[in-house]
């Protein structure tokens, strides 16, 4: 009688069914589809969230930046976290996490219990995003395979974006504007159950978290688009406002003193010493101010003024996105060639002028005339940035490095529009409020009795009085986010200095930076 074999152990943290790496491939690309995807799929529900809960137009861009910058400021957190604890284990955490926050927000009846689930989706994206970027080197094997994970996953990082605008149009169409929230519960139920079965946990990694440094650095950013944004309805006299700015002063001195200490800091200083790589971070910072203003404002144009569906806004944005990936393409082909800073100089040259063109908008401005063109401009400007930058910004670090370098870039995306955001929105609300004072007297000379107790009710002026105040408002708050692109450009021009022996390393960056791009 022979005895029965032993069944074979199985190596802890080894994933239940192995041996399919298409389908946990598919579930690292999926937590990435809906983290970048979540930027823009609220978006296009905006004024219908504005209408919903109450929200002025310059409270509304918390619900954009409330997520930034939790997710800008504790990303490079999220990713030390993975190599800490084990990336799996943290990859679910961030997706589930980012799933009840969605749950939460989809629920909110009041202003700030949206707010609180945006910033705590902001955590859980913070959590899961970088992670799942680590576990593809952790699931594949170096060598063509990796690559073309890889190649997945920044494809499914490019299109996300596009993907957002028309789901979000339809879903706020169709339904209503909660199902841009919680059309994310059932994405992350599903990842989360398949992550333990398709992937294998990673090994971890020593170290320690600067929980001080992530606070202190997102609590000051914080503090500082809190006070642009109630300096705005509030005036820069407010008490407030005067000690939101002094808090964010304070936060962000001690912020930069944790880090020049820490031994293992979130953001290591050192980066900052190498000139090429300090301008691609203010060109980042200055460009991500400018796009979010720019989706944020047109997205009120369209829907308010122009009287555009969510589904046809949602439209009305595609031809940016493709004039991103074109551009996107065309200076990845010629880089090696031309160099970066070309590309830098021309591609701010273009977001300005696109900026400028939209300064220029007016009530009576057509989609064609006044939206599409400089639209295309500002894309395909952003478009021959981002590469561009990426590249540089990992060029010449030591491969350990690479992630932190690549990390801060994205942070500086995240933060950048958000800090951009609630500069042009002071602008915009100081614009608004003089304007407004210009047509109260004719719309009280001329408004209906049901006009005049809808304003006496809520203070807000019906059109065309207030697509006035509306388009005024925008126009002159884009004169600010050329100042944005301006800065960008003096960057590229001034700071920005690449050899042609650099070429050759960033030659060699490219496969590196080519996910994060």
């Amino acid at each position: 009688m022979t005895s029965p074999q032993l069944a074979k152990p199985r190596i802890p943290g080894a994933a239940h069914r192995e041996g399919r790496p298409g389908v946990a491939l598919a579930v690292i690309a999926a937590c990435q589809l809906m983290v970048v995807l979540d930027a823009t799929i609220v978006n296009i529900a905006l004024p219908h969230i504005q209408e919903a809960l109450s929200f002025s137009t310059t409270d509304l861009s918390w619900v954009l930046s409330s997520y930034t910058l939790t997710f800008g400021g504790l990303l490079l957190l999220g990713g030390r976290a993975g190599d800490i604890l084990g990336r799996r284990r943290v990859f679910m955490a961030g997706i589930l996490l980012f799933t009840l926050a969605s749950l939460l927000g989809g629920f909110a009846q009041e202003p700030w219990q949206l707010l609180a689930a945006r910033a705590l989706q902001g955590v859980g994206g913070a959590i899961a995003s970088p992670t799942a970027l680590a576990l593809i080197t952790t699931t594949f094997a170096e060598g063509p395979e990796r690559n073309r994970a890889f190649g997945v996953f920044a494809a499914v990082s490019a299109g996300g974006g596009a993907i957002g605008l028309l789901t979000g149009g339809m879903l706020t169409e169709w339904l209503n504007w909660r199902w841009v929230l919680f059309v994310n519960v059932p994405i992350g139920v599903l990842i989360a159950v398949l992550a333990p079965l398709y992937i294998t946990e990673s090994e971890r990694h020593p170290g320690r978290f600067d929980l001080a440094g992530a606070l202190t650095s997102t609590g000051g950013m914080a503090s500082l688009v809190y006070g642009f944004i109630r300096a705005s309805e509030n005036g820069w006299r407010d008490g407030l406002t005067l000690g939101s700015f002094a808090t964010a002063v304070v936060l962000l001195a001690l912020f930069a003193l944790v880090e020049s200490r820490a031994r293992e800091p979130i953001t290591p200083l050192r980066m900052f010493a190498d000139r090429n790589r300090a301008g691609t971070y203010l060109i980042m910072l200055s460009l991500a101010a400018a796009m979010f203003g720019m989706f944020f404002f047109i997205v009120q144009f369209v829907q308010n003024v122009l009287d555009f569906s969510p589904i046809r806004s949602g439209f009305a944005f595609l031809p940016v996105t493709v004039a991103i990936v074109t551009a996107a393409g065309l200076s990845q082909r010629l880089l090696p060639r031309f160099g970066p800073k070309p590309f830098m100089v021309l591609g701010s040259t273009l977001v300005g002028c696109g900026l400028a063109w939209l300064t220029f908008i007016r009530t009576d401005s057509s989609y064609v005339s006044g939206v599409l063109g400089p639209m295309l401009l500002f894309g395909f400007g952003m478009g021959l940035n981002f590469v561009t930058l990426t590249l540089t910004a990992v060029s010449g670090v030591a491969p350990k490095e690479a992630g932190a370098a690549s990390g801060l870039l994205n942070a500086s995306q995240q933060v950048g529009g958000s800090l951009g955001l609630s500069i042009l929105v002071t602008v915009f609300g100081t614009a608004s409020r003089t304007e407004a004072e210009k047509q109260v007297p004719d719309f009280m000379a001329h408004a209906d009795p049901g006009q005049l107790a809808a304003f006496k009710e809520t203070g807000r002026l019906p059109g065309p009085w207030g697509h006035e105040v509306l388009a005024h408002g925008i126009s002159t708050a884009f004169i600010a986010a050329v100042g944005m692109a301006a800065l960008a450009l003096l960057s590229a021009t001034l700071v920005i200095r690449v050899r042609k022996s650099d070429l050759e390393a960033l030659n060699g960056a490219a496969a590196e930076a080519g996910p994060a791009a």
